[in-house]
């Protein structure tokens, strides 16, 4: 709470010194509350003033002095009035900024909360239950996930669980691209593997995919039937042995995405939207409304109407539709199910399809719903050299090949250390050292350290209560390390509600291997358990409250938080 009610302070501070002519009035002030970097500063600082001054044209020093003024005026009131104030000392620093000094009591007692709310501890209510579709990974059902799938699963299910811990409703979707061009070359691609594993003579098609994962459902296939379809007419042949080959491809992604513990509200398939004729009912209305038009033989969307650079194809001169018209009423689907707000996770490469998806949303009356997340690839490494083929296969290592190598947690702490819009290298090696500069084995080993000492003082008879200890208990944590350990604490409701808005699940690992920092220097340098029973019970609350915020934020992760090492 004292983050949220810090930065309510300062909302109302605006507030008044606006409404008092010491300020311009403004709406929405986006401004930013932090740990400042020197220690003298305080324990908080704000921007809020700076943020004024740019927008409203004012001395930031002036600003910050008015802000400052009301929020002393605040802490007086509330001391006159006998209540413990949130703050003891403000003061303006530099250009404009706001320093803060917490009152310790009310820091104390900030501690209680994190164990009375545990797991609930840093959830907010912003998003008021608004109904959020999350549609990611989205891979082409013909063939095993490659590893940036796997950094788009993970900063997919993270953002999920983000969003649902402010207060939105969201659900998470696969698209199946399965249907056109793709699935055809797939198709012919199986069974020339099938017929050549039977001795057959086959010319492989050109455009096949070469991979030896063909070459290993082409086998399962042809075990399976025993060559059942070896003589079949062969258009019968290759839809069948397509069909069962697509089947088996998505089997084996659902299988990798489920041991990558992400799993999928709705699996949409492209193919079954066309079959519905969904796509070409769009198509007639996008003509009947005057958003589409027939030119050259083709029919095409004016999408340039609506901000795109130009107007894009629906039907082609042979009368396929193309992917942008599947799209199109793809999302229009999302936006009849009920949804509010659409996030999509797509690779760097789809950049320049972003802008023709919001136009034609936008055309449709649904400005401003369809949100893109563009991410760069993975590069992998070990021992700092690059990576790049498989041991059995002498192929790209697989998404499955990582995660078998590291392990589920590692690989998900690992994909989500940097931002998606920056590429990023995982380095194999590293992600399974047993070692400090591993950065999710330096997290985990916070947690298991804080269970060892649990475990260690039960086993000494130390009384393990539960309770919530009183304040002049409390109060014993006096020690430097011990108020940096608790402050770093109260950042995480603050840190979960930026992550989540901004989509930047990053920020929670760079927080967790802090606040890891902050225990293991804290560990270090002062004994937990020792003979004196009051400063036991008080530090031994401080891990538990550390314990439950480590466990907390590695569950936003979707990394578990192991209880011994």
């Amino acid at each position: 709470m004292i983050v949220k009610e810090l930065r309510k302070l300062i909302e109302e501070a605006v507030r008044e010194a606006s409404e008092k002519g010491e300020i311009p009035s403004l709406e929405d002030l986006d401004f930013v509350l932090e740990r400042p970097r020197r220690k003298a500063h305080g324990d908080l600082a704000t921007n809020a003033a700076l943020v004024l001054a740019s927008r409203a044209g004012i001395n930031p020093r002036r600003a910050a002095e008015s802000l400052a003024g009301r929020i002393r005026e605040r802490i007086a009131s509330t001391e006159s009035r006998g209540g413990t104030p949130l703050l003891s000392a403000v003061e303006v620093a530099g250009p404009g900024f706001v320093n803060f000094t917490l009152n310790r009591d009310r820091v104390l007692r900030e501690l209680t909360r994190v164990a009375s709310e545990g797991a609930a501890y840093g959830r907010w209510d912003l998003g008021g239950g608004l109904r959020v579709l999350v549609e990611f990974v989205s891979a082409n059902p013909v063939g095993p996930l490659h590893v940036g799938h796997g950094r788009w699963a993970a900063l997919g299910d993270a953002l999920c669980n983000l969003l649902e811990a402010v207060g939105f409703h969201v659900d998470r979707e696969f698209y199946l691209n399965d249907h056109g061009t793709q699935m055809e070359v797939f198709a012919a691609s199986v069974e020339a593997r099938y017929l050549e594993l039977a001795g057959r003579e086959v010319e492989f098609p050109a455009e096949g995919y070469h991979g030896a994962y063909i070459r290993e459902i082409a086998a399962a296939l042809l075990e399976e039937d025993g060559g059942r379809f070896l003589d079949a007419p062969p258009e019968e042949r290759r839809r069948e042995l397509g069909e069962r080959a697509y089947r088996m491809a998505l089997s084996h992604i659902k299988q990798s995405l489920d041991s990558f513990g992400v799993h999928f509200d709705t699996w949409f398939s492209e193919r079954e939207l066309h079959r519905s004729g969904a796509v070409e009912a769009e198509i007639r209305k996008l003509l009947e409304e005057g958003l589409a038009y027939e030119k050259e033989g083709a029919v095409w969307m004016a999408t340039s109407r609506f901000g795109d650079d130009k107007d894009r194809v629906l039907v082609r001169q042979n009368g396929a539709p193309t992917y942008f018209a599947a799209d199109i009423a793809y999302h229009l689907n999302k936006l009849s199910r009920g949804y509010q707000h659409l996030i999509n996770i797509w690779g760097a490469d789809h950049h320049g399809y972003v802008r023709r998806m919001q136009a034609a949303l936008e055309a449709k009356g649904y400005p401003g719903v369809l949100e893109v997340i563009l991410g760069q690839l993975v590069n992998l490494k070990r021992g700092g050299e690059p990576v790049r083929m498989s041991k059995r296969t002498g192929e790209m290592i697989t998404f499955d090949e990582l995660v078998a190598e590291v392990g589920k947690d590692a690989a998900r702490y690992m994909f989500l250390t940097r931002s998606q819009d920056t590429a990023l290298d995982f380095d194999i090696q590293l992600a399974v050292e047993e070692s400090m500069e591993n950065p999710v084995y330096y997290v985990q080993y916070a947690h298991a350290r804080i269970c060892s000492i649990l475990r260690y003082g039960s086993g000494r008879g130390v009384k393990m209560s539960e309770e919530i200890p009183d304040l002049e208990t409390l109060r014993l944590l006096g020690e430097e390390e011990e108020m940096d350990l608790s402050l770093k604490l109260f950042e995480f409701e603050e840190l979960v509600r930026d992550a989540a808005l901004d989509r930047a699940p990053h920020r929670l690992t760079r927080y967790l291997e802090e606040l890891a920092a902050h225990f293991h220097l804290f560990y270090n340098r002062h004994r937990v358990i020792s003979e004196d029973v009051d400063l036991t019970a008080a530090r031994l609350f401080l891990v538990r409250c550390t314990l439950q915020v480590l466990r907390n934020g590695l569950a936003l992760l979707g990394v578990s938080a192991p209880e011994s090492m």
